[in-house]
């Protein structure tokens, strides 16, 4: 599962958003194409299309937390709960290890709100002021290890 982790970082400085990055490294495990993850998950980068909301690599791991424990029953209520209960326990997890799930309060800005949808170029400067490769590598070790413990 090691491996898992060190593809979402490295499908991170490919350029795929943090979300993609860990959605993408597990899809095969739930019969999806690697194209597939990345168009499922494209939307959730940036703390959602870029507006600094909830951490995309955070939106991955909750997307995996639907794959594995999501009902498909809408009348399903013990279902969904279930399923809930897993993603705030998740939640709590990435806000534990990394202070929180909102992308603006990790990336130390003074609040969230929509910002230039341009994505900014991954250069040397950028990986050295972002936090985004440990938020998808804490994102994917935290779903490996509630697959370690619940599978």
């Amino acid at each position: 599962m090691e491996e898992r982790i060190e593809k979402a970082v490295s499908l991170f400085k490919e350029g795929y958003n943090c979300s993609q990055s860990v959605v993408a490294a597990f899809a095969d495990m739930y019969g999806f194409t690697h194209e597939q993850a990345l168009k499922m998950s494209a939307s959730f980068g940036g703390g959602i299309g870029r507006m600094r909301q909830t951490c995309g690599a955070a939106c991955g791991l909750f997307m995996l937390a639907g794959l594995e424990t999501g009902c498909t029953d809408g009348k399903d209520r013990e279902g969904k709960e279930a399923n809930y209960k897993v993603v705030q326990e998740l939640a709590e997890e990435f806000r534990k290890r990394n202070g929180s799930i909102v992308c603006a309060e990790l990336l130390g800005l003074s609040k969230a709100a929509p910002t230039p949808t341009t994505p900014e170029a991954r250069t040397a400067e950028y990986y050295k002021k972002r936090p985004c490769v440990k938020m998808v590598e804490e994102a994917a070790r935290i779903w490996v290890e509630y697959l370690q413990k619940n599978c």
